[in-house]
């Protein structure tokens, strides 16, 4: 609730009796299909090649990276490149792009919302309600702009599948049945959804994964062997050739575990209801699933669950493992449209990073963990050696010549490394 100012009726923030959100979700879901995923491919491999350039810079120099500040310059770029053919110049930026910084400033205030009662936030948030309106004005203008210019260039986005992309299917696509269009506040709305929703996912999950991959060198170990086994020399690995790396994925998985994307969900009943046999829920009643803690649970993942440990996610473990109790990314109906998107850009990253480079902690980090919409390792700092000879990433002139794996993993289903012990989940609260 407390975001609504932000995003409105936008997918995320939508309540599902609102009809602008199964408009939305019906227009839009198109976008995430394999034929436009194929086409968004080639893009994240070019903004990942921005993102190498600028890790083997500091490598050079000797200075450590900055990995979530580089994982949401890449996230922040991936998604505005693939879903709105716009470049926000992340990486050639000394500081966070404004967008960044506005949208930072807003979830922290959504956040102190949170601690405050609602009728004393007027006076005791007074100052920092200034500050989010205007980091709301920055973000409505630096969209309306967005828009303002694909509408002036008269057509498309041109580099999704079919020569669109998002911001077209909002601005041209009816839907298929009332043949309803999205309205200009609607479409706004869904725009800064998408920039900071879709970014912000996949740069947590990304920058909790190097963190593991550093702290267990057995596991990068194993999983850049797959890298290597899998995409051999081949200069840019095609769309297929990703889901091809299972154990990337499942340490990718399992990360999202340990620190999901999703930090807690909730539902509402809509009649008297018995959950599981024993628990009478009454209509209205709310139920709030706290993701961290079911997928620390040890009546489902075991003693160790506090263990980092991706072989939880080979195939025998998925089937072993009770339904329902992986839901990084939500669940039903209202679970993260953009999820496969977000997991194949994270399994593409980390093949590329893990085939570039060694990556190595510093010493005297312990992992410390932020939440502004999802939660991030902060403050966390890696440093690289490059591997001999370096592999490149540009995507010009690569050939798909791979074929899907079977495998593609449980967190983007329905909805062997040593094991050693990750720091405890603290519980979060969920967002209103």
């Amino acid at each position: 609730a407390n975001l609504r100012p932000v995003a409105g009726d936008g997918l995320f923030t939508a309540y599902n009796h609102e009809p602008n959100w199964q408009l939305a979700h019906d227009v839009l879901a198109p976008g995430f299909s394999r034929e436009a995923m194929a086409g968004y491919h080639v893009m994240m491999l070019d903004v990942a090649a921005r993102l190498t350039d600028h890790w083997d810079q500091a490598e050079a120099s000797g200075r450590a990276v900055d990995v979530p500040g580089d994982m949401t310059k890449l996230t922040l770029e991936t998604i505005a490149r693939t879903g709105f053919g716009h470049d926000f110049g992340s990486f050639e930026r000394s500081r966070p792009h404004p967008f960044v910084t506005a949208m930072v400033g807003t979830l922290g205030y959504a956040q102190r919302l949170n601690t405050v009662p609602a009728p004393l936030a007027p006076w005791l948030l007074r100052e920092a309600g200034r500050r989010n309106a205007a980091d709301i004005a920055y973000l409505n203008r630096t969209v309306d702009d967005l828009v303002r210019e694909r509408r002036a260039g008269g057509g498309t986005g041109g580099e999704g599948a079919g020569g669109g992309d998002l911001l077209d299917r909002m601005l041209e696509t009816a839907h298929p049945e009332t043949g309803e269009r999205l309205s200009p506040e609607n479409v706004r709305r869904q725009v800064i959804t998408f920039l900071v929703a879709g970014h912000e996912t996949t740069s947590g999950a990304l920058s909790f994964a190097l963190h593991y991959l550093a702290q267990h060198p057995d596991v990068a170990a194993r999983a850049r062997a797959e890298v290597d086994r899998v995409w051999g020399d081949t200069e840019a690995p095609g769309y297929e050739q990703v889901a091809k790396l299972r154990y990337v994925r499942r340490v990718l998985d399992e990360s999202l575990r340990l620190w999901p994307t999703a930090p807690g969900f909730a539902r509402e009943a809509r009649e008297d209801t018995v959950l599981g046999g024993a628990y009478p829920m009454r209509r209205g009643a709310w139920a709030l699933v706290l993701t961290g803690m079911l997928h620390r649970d040890p009546e489902v993942w075991g003693t160790d669950a506090e263990r980092f440990d991706p072989d939880r996610f080979d195939a025998k473990a998925v089937r072993s493992r009770a339904p329902h109790t992986f839901k990084p990314f939500g669940t039903g109906a209202r679970a993260c449209i953009g999820r496969q998107f977000a997991l194949h850009e994270a399994t593409l990253v980390l093949g590329l990073l893990l085939r570039r480079y060694e990556l190595r902690p510093d010493p005297g980090y312990r992992l410390r963990v932020t939440e502004r919409l999802t939660l991030m390792p902060q403050g966390l700092r890696l440093h690289l050696a490059r591997r001999t000879p370096p592999a490149p990433v540009r995507a010009s002139g690569t050939k798909d010549t791979g074929k899907a794996a079977d495998d593609t993993g449980e967190a983007g289903k329905e909805g062997a490394g040593k094991s050693v012990s990750a720091p405890r989940c603290p519980v979060h609260r969920a967002a209103d």
